[in-house]
């Protein structure tokens, strides 16, 4: 096994990549399988995260979930899930209003924006975060040109800049100051 720079793990680094990714896997046992617990439903669920955890921790590590205990990320990660939810909130009624009065006119299609997000997961983010958003669906991804395309149920007017400021912008800004709290 190699990580990212090419040289294997120690085994104290393989055990935190299984902890750490044991953790979350556990975490998110606990959110699905949210009902009165049993001492079982919980052992199992934690063997099942670390036995999942073991076979994907060569893949490369995952960020500690310990990190999210610093101030600057909670309220970073709070404002983007507010944020998130604000918009879904109105992209939702502003289609059901655009549903129940048809004679709005309907401006859909394809866009391109540009994205600042470089890495893999930073790409998966935004993808997957703004398109939670109903009136933006990402459609494919250009890694080499930094730029995300979207079907749009109202294609945003402007140039480059104005369309990546009205769809994903505003969860870059988000993830940007959650990153950024790392540094």
């Amino acid at each position: 096994m190699r990580d990212e720079s090419g040289s294997d793990p120690s085994f104290a680094a393989r055990i935190g990549r299984v902890a750490n990714l044991s953790l979350w896997l556990f975490a998110i046992w606990v959110l699905l399988t949210w009902s009165p617990f049993t001492l079982e439903q919980e052992l199992f669920g934690l063997a099942f995260a670390v036995v999942i955890a073991t076979a994907l921790a060569p893949f490369g590590g995952v960020a500690a979930p310990w990190r999210l205990l610093d101030p600057r990320r909670l309220f970073a990660l709070v404002w983007l899930v507010l944020d998130t939810l604000a918009r879904i909130v109105r992209a939702n009624v502003e289609l059901a209003y655009r549903i129940w009065a048809p004679s709005r006119p309907l401006r859909s299609g394809m866009v391109i924006v540009p994205t600042h997000a470089r890495s893999a997961g930073g790409l998966t983010a935004v993808g997957l975060i703004s398109s939670l958003v109903v009136d933006n669906q990402i459609t494919d991804v250009d890694r080499r040109r930094h730029r995300l395309q979207y079907h749009a149920v109202s294609v945003p007017k402007g140039g480059p800049a104005a369309r990546r400021a009205a769809v994903n912008g505003p969860v870059e800004r988000r993830l940007e100051s959650l990153w950024g709290a790392r540094r």
